[in-house]
């Protein structure tokens, strides 16, 4: 394997299914060496799910690899589901999840959404993460969210354009407040469109170079229903966070050591933001990768992963 590209695919050797309330049961699932050094990956959106992929960040050697779909995500019940979905019902499922594993401390990788909640998780229990690994960073302010529904215009006008235009033009001026109402229709002709507009916009926007695998990737029905309802539903409430809550935070995990990683030209979670956090943290190693966009599948994007997760063996 050529250096720090991804580890080959491997199979879970245990999964499970968590009830977490009366509603939600989440997925999880465990790879790589059971007696290793555990890792949770926090997927992105909120709702997109994981993916096989997301297991080859890491040395199965090495680490004991922990991943698990959120709370309306992925392989978890029910699918787009909003009703007690929130940023500390997701804190609390982590913890759920740890104590049910027994697991004492492990290192949190995120990206996107996942390095949001990561960052969440880390400053409400410190005491439980060894490292963080994170790219793509998003800390879910105001201007951020604007960032995604309106600002993204400017780079790609073209699939803004066919977002934008599954509403009708007198509804654009409140993008996110008219999306979740389509979102959270239960017809399925009304919403099942709606989220499709959605995901495949956010696909469209995410690398570098057109993808048309990712796009189609994030067109799948089950991927688009929980993308983009649950995204809608954060982003009309701030992520459950306070307004720049994340930032502040920061003092409360500068001991932990991490690594962010960037894309330069991410438009989905511009730099700036990541900038703003490595600023706000000197400790923490801080790579901005000049050749790639939003997604961890960016050739040099995923090299420095690795990169991350195998220095991190030796802590």
């Amino acid at each position: 394997m050529p250096p720090f590209e991804l580890f080959p695919p491997i199979e879970p050797y245990e999964t499970g299914r968590l009830r977490v309330d009366d509603l939600h049961e989440l997925y999880w699932e465990q790879s790589g060496n059971p007696g290793g050094k555990p890792v949770l990956f926090l997927h992105g959106g909120p709702g997109a799910g994981a993916s096989a992929d997301h297991r080859r960040f890491f040395d199965p050697a090495h680490y004991r690899i922990v991943i698990f779909d959120q709370r309306g995500a992925g392989r978890s019940t029910p699918l787009g589901e909003l009703h007690e979905n929130t940023t500390d019902h997701l804190i609390a499922d982590i913890e759920r999840l740890r104590e049910l594993l027994g697991i004492a401390r492990w290192q949190v990788f995120g990206g996107s959404w996942g390095s949001t909640l990561a960052l969440a998780y880390a400053q409400r229990h410190p005491e439980r993460v060894a490292a963080l690994v994170l790219r793509g960073i998003f800390l879910s302010r105001a201007r951020e969210i604007e960032w995604f529904l309106y600002g993204l215009r400017s780079f790609f006008p073209e699939a803004w354009e066919r977002f934008a235009g599954h509403l009708p033009e007198a509804e654009r001026g409140d993008l996110l407040g008219n999306y979740l109402k389509r979102l959270s229709d239960p017809d399925p002709d009304v919403h099942r469109p709606a989220a499709q507009a959605w995901s495949t916009y956010e696909g469209a926007c995410s690398t570098l170079l057109p993808s048309p695998d990712t796009v189609a990737a994030f067109g799948r029905e089950r991927t688009a229903i929980g993308l983009a309802r649950l995204e809608a539903h954060y982003f009309s409430h701030g992520s459950f966070l306070g307004e720049g809550a994340l930032l502040r935070g920061v003092s409360r995990i500068r001991h932990i050591p991490a690594v962010i990683v960037q894309g330069r030209y991410d438009n989905v979670c511009p730099p700036i933001t990541a900038w703003e956090l490595a600023q706000a943290w000197p400790e923490a190693g801080f790579e901005m990768i000049a050749d790639a966009g939003h997604s961890a599948m960016e050739p040099n994007i995923r090299r420095a992963l690795v990169r991350a997760t195998e220095r991190f063996k030796r802590l």
